[in-house]
C-alpha cells in the first residue's frame, strides 16, 4: 500500500538522489524529468504524490502525462501520455478536458508549462531559419588521434605500393615462371594486360611507318609525273674556266716547259740524235698544305705497269688566255 506521508517523509528529511541544493539561496532544487516547477517540495514531488500531472516535450511535440493511484503495482504503465495539438489554445482546452476534476493548483502549472515549451519552441524554429554561424566544438584530442592514424596509413600505402611494384617487376621478368600460384590473380591479369597493350601499340607504330612511308612514295611520284623539264641552275662561269686564280697559276709553268723542251730539240738537232722524250711534270696545285698532305698519306692502287710517251710541241698562247690573264 502507497502513502504518500511517509514516502515524502523519507525522501524530504534524508536523501533523495534529484535534490540540488544552492547555498547562497537557500533554495532546494530537483531534477526530475517529470517535475512540474523544478522545486524540491511536497506539492511538486512526483514521487511522493500518487496523482500528478506535467507537461513535456519531445521533437516539438507536446505531451500530457498523468499519474493516478489506480496503476500504482505497475511501474511500466504508471505514467498515461497523451499527445496535444500544435495549436496553443486548442492545447489548453484539452488540459481543461483531460484534469476536469483535478486540483486548481496542478491545471494551473500545467497551462503555465505549456506556455514557456511554446515559446521556446517559437524561438528555435527563428533561430533555424536565421543564417547565424554555427559554433562547432573543435577537440584537439581527437584531431591529434585522427592526425596519427593518417600518417601511419599513409606509411602503410607506401610500403604496400613499393611491394605492389617490386612484384611487377619480378613478375615481368619472369622470375615466377609463366604462372605463380601465390599472386592475385587481379595483379597477374593487369600485368598480362599491359604486356599486350604493349605489343599492339609496336604493332600500331609500325603500321604507322608503312603508312608513312607509301605516302612519301607516292608524293615523289606526283612530283615525277607533274615535272616539266624546268630547272633553276646557279651561276657555273668559275667552274666552267676552272678559277681565274688557276689558270693564272698554270701559265707561267706551261711557259717554262715550252722553252726547255725547245732547248733539248735544239741541242739534239746538232747532234744529229733526237734525246728521249722526258715526262711531264704535273703541274703545281694551288690546294692548302693540309688537303696536299692528306692526298700523299692515301695509299695507291697498284696496277700493271705502263710506260707512256709525250710528244710536246711549242704552241701560241691564244688571245682568248691572253684576255683572261688580263681580266
Amino acid at each position: 500500500m502507497q502513502s504518500d506521508d511517509v514516502i515524502w517523509e523519507i525522501i524530504g528529511k534524508s536523501h533523495c538522489s534529484f535534490r540540488v541544493r544552492v547555498p547562497e539561496k537557500d533554495q532546494q532544487f530537483c531534477r526530475n524529468a517529470y517535475n512540474l516547477t523544478g522545486l524540491c517540495n511536497k506539492r511538486d514531488c512526483p514521487l511522493a504524490n500518487s496523482r500528478y500531472a506535467t507537461v513535456r516535450e519531445r521533437e516539438g511535440v507536446l505531451y500530457l502525462y498523468t499519474k493516478t493511484i489506480e496503476r500504482a503495482h505497475l511501474p511500466s504503465k504508471m505514467w498515461e501520455r497523451v499527445p496535444l495539438p500544435n495549436n496553443y489554445m486548442k492545447a489548453l482546452e484539452m488540459i481543461d478536458s483531460e484534469l476536469l476534476y483535478w486540483p486548481d493548483y496542478m491545471i494551473h502549472r500545467c497551462k503555465q508549462r505549456i506556455t514557456k515549451i511554446t515559446q521556446y519552441l517559437i524561438k528555435m524554429r527563428r533561430m533555424k531559419l536565421s543564417n547565424a554561424p554555427k559554433v562547432v566544438p573543435i577537440k584537439k584530442k581527437l584531431d591529434r588521434r585522427e592526425a596519427r592514424r593518417e600518417a601511419k596509413a599513409l606509411r602503410a600505402a607506401h610500403i604496400e605500393k613499393a611491394i605492389e611494384k617490386e612484384l611487377i617487376e619480378r613478375l615481368k621478368t619472369k622470375a615466377y615462371g609463366d604462372q605463380p600460384l601465390n599472386v592475385n590473380e587481379d595483379i597477374w591479369k593487369q600485368i598480362l594486360d599491359a604486356e599486350k597493350s604493349k605489343e599492339k601499340l609496336g604493332v600500331e607504330m609500325e603500321d604507322e611507318d608503312e603508312i608513312a612511308e607509301e605516302e612519301d612514295l607516292e608524293e615523289e611520284e606526283e612530283e615525277e609525273e607533274g615535272w616539266d623539264g624546268r630547272e633553276f641552275v646557279s651561276d657555273d662561269s668559275e667552274s666552267e674556266f676552272g678559277g681565274l686564280s688557276d689558270l693564272e697559276d698554270m701559265e707561267p709553268v706551261q711557259s717554262d716547259e715550252a722553252e726547255a723542251s725547245e732547248s733539248e730539240v735544239s741541242e739534239g738537232g746538232d747532234d744529229g740524235e733526237v734525246p728521249p722524250a722526258k715526262k711531264k711534270r704535273p703541274p703545281k696545285t694551288t690546294l692548302g698544305k693540309r688537303k696536299a698532305v692528306d692526298d700523299t698519306k692515301k695509299p695507291r692502287k697498284r696496277g700493271a705497269r705502263v710506260e707512256v710517251e709525250y710528244e710536246e710541241e711549242r704552241e701560241l698562247v691564244s688571245p682568248h688566255k691572253e684576255s683572261i690573264s688580263s681580266w
